[in-house]
């Protein structure tokens, strides 16, 4: 596993969607649409909170690099729910 510096963690936060109305700093979507917030990063505490990690998108186990190009942001849960290489939305969101 990568130890990501801050700077890494922002280039890979900024691949990120970017929501409307709000600050890209501060909320993005996964890729799955769940809302992820800057200041929650590594935060596992709710299911369905706003913490979000770092995801391989090819996993260590099938040689993926640790590197920018192969990073995403991931709503915590969307990213432990992943399997066999595959990424299921489990945690989702609607814009109203």
């Amino acid at each position: 596993m990568a130890n990501w510096t801050i700077e890494e963690r922002r280039q890979i936060w900024n691949k990120g969607q970017v929501v409307p109305g709000s600050d890209p700093a501060v909320w993005r979507k996964d890729q799955c649409g769940a809302f992820i917030k800057w200041d929650m990063y590594g935060d596992r505490s709710d299911r369905y909170n706003n913490g979000w990690e770092i995801d391989h998108i090819k996993p260590d186990s099938l040689g993926g690099a640790d590197v920018i190009s192969n990073a995403r942001p991931l709503q915590w849960y969307n990213n432990a729910s992943r399997q066999n290489g595959k990424l299921t939305c489990q945690v989702t969101a609607e814009e109203e």
